[in-house]
């Protein structure tokens, strides 16, 4: 059935005005790899004025023309503002790697390599290395508390027996997640109560509510030393919400989407990089309010896990350090 045009136009955008950033909006803000430059510039050393190592202190710095580099206006020394970050020795252009950014922020279930392979022309070597570059950028230090953190654990991966080969055991999982807050997914060595309750101190703060299923490991958390409230559904029971609110569905739909995107997208998941991708979906998790602006918050991770070093003796400040031919921050 075709839809009138009148009935099209009055159909509201899910998304607030404020909070989208189209292709088209992408387009006219990085049209070129000089505006990307330019962004990573101005994130790195605003105005250009940055230290100087030759010359010891903070000195202006110009565009060199042909090289995405910028040279003291002093001394001539060049530092690039891709040094130290997950762009630098990299031969795909700056503009491709702000397009797999946007791409997955923007996205819910997540985007596979073949899928930046076929929008953008690169190798679906060099696709899976940048994601697995950007995704290095996405691991959060969170530490959840409130009158609401539920836990639980899951399986991720794995196969039945086919074609006479040994089934392949699921990777285990530990989630943690604040009710309408946070989250935080690691990938966790079995289920047993010395492995999860560690995590549970290393992430979950002191005094806090914490729901759980009837899961024998977590027996022990209304004695732990953090003073936790403990509150349990019984699941075996076929208890799954109780009157006085107590349930885990908040971290069930977490794993729900979790295992569609990795089943529907990536389709299989090694142990080695699971952490990697659990990162990734906790990162769009934490920010599911943010709209399309996700974008931006990967953009700024850039700058702040640069590699940096110690300044010369005397010098407080800190200056980066790069591998490239040019002279790094």
């Amino acid at each position: 059935m075709i839809v009138p045009m009148s009935r099209q136009s009055s159909v509201k955008q899910s998304i607030p005005k404020e909070l989208r950033f189209t292709v088209q909006q992408f387009n006219d803000r990085f049209p070129t790899e000089d505006a990307c430059l330019e962004h990573l510039k101005e994130k790195r050393m605003p105005g250009g004025v940055t230290y100087c190592q030759k010359c010891q202190q903070e000195r202006k710095h110009h565009r060199v023309t042909g090289r995405p580099a910028y040279a003291c206006d002093y001394c001539g020394s060049m530092i690039s503002p891709m040094a130290g970050t997950i762009f630098e020795k990299s031969s795909t252009p700056l503009r491709l790697w702000f397009y797999a950014m946007y791409l997955m922020g923007s996205t819910r279930c997540g985007i596979s390599a073949k899928q930046i392979q076929r929008e953008t022309g690169v190798t679906y070597k060099t696709a899976w290395r940048m994601f697995r570059q950007i995704r290095t950028l996405l691991s959060e230090d969170v530490q959840l508390e409130g009158d609401g953190v539920e836990i639980d654990e899951t399986g991720v991966g794995g196969n039945t027996r086919r074609l006479g080969r040994e089934p392949k055991p699921k990777k285990t999982v530990f989630g943690m997640v604040e009710r309408k807050g946070r989250v935080k997914a690691v990938v966790a060595a079995d289920r047993k109560k010395d492995t999860l309750l560690p995590i549970i101190k290393k992430y979950v703060l002191p005094k806090s509510v914490i729901f759980s299923d009837d899961y024998s490991s977590y027996d022990d958390l209304t004695r732990h030393r953090n003073e936790y409230e403990h509150r349990r559904i019984n699941h075996s029971a076929g208890v799954y919400v109780m009157a006085d609110g107590t349930h885990t569905n908040t971290i069930e739909g977490f794993w729900s989407l979790i295992k569609r995107g990795i089943g529907g997208v990536y389709h299989s998941v090694s142990e080695k990089y699971l952490q990697s991708y659990l990162d990734e979906y906790s990162f769009r998790y934490n920010r599911r309010h943010s709209g399309n602006l996700i974008f931006h918050s990967i953009l700024e991770k850039v700058s702040e896990r640069a590699e940096v070093r110690p300044a010369p003796k005397g010098d407080q400040k800190s200056v980066e350090t790069s591998a490239s031919s040019e002279v790094p921050f």
